[in-house]
């Protein structure tokens, strides 16, 4: 008898397949003397949609609500029902003894492969494969070591509640909420928080005040000097800084210390999805959902990747052998003298990025051992492969080695300070020099309510050489203001990092709730943050100002009519609490489901209370083509477009869209408007131009965008404007993961 390997992805089946000598192929699976290997596509199972269930959930109406089903089920996904199909055939064979399920090895993966066995009624002996990577060594380990699957039943179950909890809750919610106002209305345990997180923050831009401070610096002994008060409330008194300035300059002040200390700096730790997604924002602009499509190519198309979606930083000790070959891999880019000089020598695990006890599903996104053409690559794949190599390679080259100097001057009984920086080895700090002359460094979240140091203090120049009790004598002196600068609002890159970490937006909950979130990652996963930003934007309830991420009128007014407890990550911290304790047996999972359909209940009886009303604050004069309804004009993440404002109607049609041509007056990004003939770019600046003229331009000068990137375009848009917006509402968010 032979046993069936079920994988979540088919990387991963390839790779234990090739490992247990499963050579012999199958559409979908491959075969060997022992074992079969075949794979899921991620979820094959889902639970059902509400109108599965019976008439009276097919149409949305209040009446209808809650939607309690006695039993939720599960259906196969239409749209990879053939892999299932493959994969229970393989199941159902009779020369098939055992099922191994090798799908990841956490809560998730366990639910992939419970459903997908489940649904095919299939009763067979089962194993667990347990490993945190797929090199040769852990498969084979893993292989040696299989668990019993009924250690795992308590994970399944946690898995299966948590989905039900999401369907449930999200489901009836968003349900409730759109039939109440006759608008697309959703709202979710992870998405509301979301939007309540942007809310917060431009509140507190709202309500800053600025305030303003004041540096004093003097020249002297061929550098400037910066003043330290003894207190540090006096940088907010002018007064004070000019009394220090008027007794300081012009006199004689002695070095009363010299502080020399050798430090190190080390490279930033590995990539894992959000903090790629975080850089490639900041770096080159690109959203989340662009970042996550350019890793999937990357790692299913050309193999240049280890797997995307994970929330790892850290590699496992088996990885270590693979380090030499994945450097020569590495060779034919930007970093190829940085390869040559780390291949002259042996490379060594370092516990900086080599910890077995911080990799759970999957290790650090890291270069496979697979060279790559780089003629082969679109623009952003190159960017998002240079990105990952760059840290790559960062982690596995020296740290930088420095001398740190700070010398304090004491004049009339004040005291300024200057220090310096002499690097003796930059180490990893080559990639940074790379990076930086290739002017890609991400920015730092600026805005700050305290004062800032002055420019020149922190200043990584090398100084003179300063002895204690050497005289300087202080020349001139200048008096700088600043002041105080708000947060600034959410780009893609911080949005990402609130989500990953929001305890600061949960005021009030208890210290146990928000170590449980840090701990569970806070809201939504590696995979799905992306996702739940996209389908914000494209629900309308965000918009996009330059980077900068803004609430939309409709994402205000769903904050305040969605239910309180959807507004805070402090529900999917107590449901963590909860499903822990369920994975280990200490809570049962139907006392939890209980406790989710008498919320649920809750909320949709709130819902169908409440006396607020939504109101749609973008009518335009424009009537509906189709139903004759006021059209409303919204933004889009890419542009503006007219939406019908029924529901049930689904009209829409693209204004504007923003694109990639720069206005050759103010070189800000122009819009496309218009149809047909008079299709033409405008600028905020003013600028205009027909887009034919635009073409002629940029064909005489040379450059810019062809006409079949343009024709391209423009189908693309039409395409947009056909895809149904409402009339598809009902099904768009049966499927939502909320």
């Amino acid at each position: 008898m032979k046993a069936l390997v079920i994988a979540e992805k088919p990387s991963v089946g390839r790779d234990i397949a090739r490992v247990l000598g499963c050579s012999s192929g199958g559409n979908g699976f491959l075969e060997g003397k022992d074992y079969v290997v075949t794979w899921a596509l991620g979820h094959l199972v889902e639970l059902k949609d509400p109108e599965s269930y019976g008439e009276q959930w097919k149409t949305w109406n209040m009446e209808t609500l809650p939607m309690l089903p006695e039993n939720l089920e599960i259906q196969v996904i239409p749209k990879t029902a053939k892999q299932y199909k493959t994969v229970k055939s393989q199941m159902c064979r009779k020369d098939i003894g055992t099922i191994i399920i090798a799908t990841d090895a956490g809560r998730e993966g366990e639910l992939v492969a419970r459903w997908i066995i489940k649904k095919s009624g299939v009763r067979k002996p089962m194993k667990r494969l347990w490993i945190s990577s797929v090199t040769d060594r852990a498969i084979r380990q893993g292989f040696d070591h299989l668990k019993d699957a009924k250690q795992y039943e308590k994970l399944y179950e946690a898995a299966v509640a948590r989905a039900e909890a999401d369907w449930l809750v999200g489901l009836n919610a968003t349900r409730a909420l759109t039939v109440k106002h006759n608008a697309q209305l959703s709202c979710g345990r992870v998405q509301t928080p979301t939007l309540a997180m942007i809310a917060k923050r431009e509140a507190q831009i709202r309500s800053f005040q600025p305030k303003s401070y004041y540096h004093l610096k003097v020249k002297g002994g061929g550098v400037y000097w910066i003043w330290k008060p003894k207190e540090n409330a006096a940088v907010y008194v002018k007064d004070t800084v000019r009394r220090v300035l008027e007794q300081t300059v012009n006199s004689e002040g002695i070095v009363v210390e010299v502080k020399k200390k050798r430090q190190k700096s080390y490279a930033p730790l590995l990539y894992d999805l959000t903090s790629l997604q975080q850089d490639a924002n900041r770096m080159f602009g690109f959203s989340a959902k662009q970042t996550l499509d350019y890793m999937q190519r990357l790692y299913e198309h050309h193999k240049a990747v280890t797997y995307p979606r994970t929330d790892s930083r850290y590699l496992t000790q088996d990885l270590v052998e693979t380090l030499p070959e994945r450097v020569r891999a590495c060779r034919y880019g930007g970093y190829s003298r940085i390869c040559g000089q780390l291949l002259k020598e042996t490379i060594k695990a370092n516990p900086s990025f080599v910890n077995n006890s911080k990799v759970s599903d999957h290790h650090a996104i890291i270069p496979t051992e697979q060279p790559i053409s780089f003629h082969g690559l679109e623009y952003g794949e190159r960017k998002i492969y240079e990105l990952v190599v760059s840290r790559f390679l960062a982690v596995l080259l020296p740290p930088c080695e420095y001398e740190q100097t700070e010398v304090t001057v004491d004049c009339k009984g004040e005291r300024f300070v200057v220090k310096g920086k002499t690097v003796h080895k930059r180490g990893w700090q080559e990639i940074k020099k790379i990076q930086e002359d290739a002017g890609i460094l991400p920015e730092e979240d600026a805005g700050s309510d305290s004062p800032q140091d002055g420019p020149e203090n922190g200043d990584e120049t090398e100084l003179p050489e300063f002895v204690k009790g050497q005289q300087i004598q202080f020349r001139e002196g200048k008096i700088t203001e600043g002041k105080t600068k708000p947060p600034l609002p959410f780009t893609e890159a911080t949005l990402l990092a609130a989500m990953e970490n929001p305890v600061k937006y949960m005021e009030g909950a208890s210290q146990s709730l928000k170590k449980t979130l840090g701990e569970t990652g806070g809201l939504g996963t590696v995979a799905t943050r992306a996702d739940i930003i996209e389908k914000l934007f494209n629900s309308f309830m965000l918009e996009k100002k330059d980077q900068y991420i803004h609430l939309t009128s409709k994402g205000r007014q769903v904050l305040e009519l969605a239910p309180e407890g959807l507004t805070s990550p402090e529900l999917t911290a107590r449901w963590e609490q909860q499903l822990a304790d369920i994975a280990k047996g200490a809570a049962r999972k139907k006392d939890f489901e209980a406790q989710i359909r008498a919320y649920t209940a809750d909320i949709v009886g709130d819902i169908a209370a409440s006396s607020k009303v939504y109101r749609h604050d973008n009518l335009t004069s424009k009537k509906c083509p189709d139903c004759g309804k006021l059209l409303l004009e919204v933004n889009h993440k890419n542009g503006r477009m007219l939406v019908c404002q029924d529901r049930s109607c689904g009209y829409r049609k693209t204004l504007s869209r923003t694109t990639n041509a720069r206005c050759p007056q103010c070189h800000k990004k122009m819009e496309l408007i218009g149809e047909g003939e008079d299709r033409r770019f405008v600028c905020a600046c003013g600028y205009r131009e027909k887009l034919s003229a635009f073409e002629k331009r940029k064909k005489e000068s040379g450059g810019g965008v062809s006409k079949k990137e343009v024709s391209k375009y423009m189908n693309k848009m039409k395409q947009e404007a056909k895809e149904p917006l409402n009339n598809a509402f009902a099904s768009a968010f049966a499927k939502l993961k909320l």
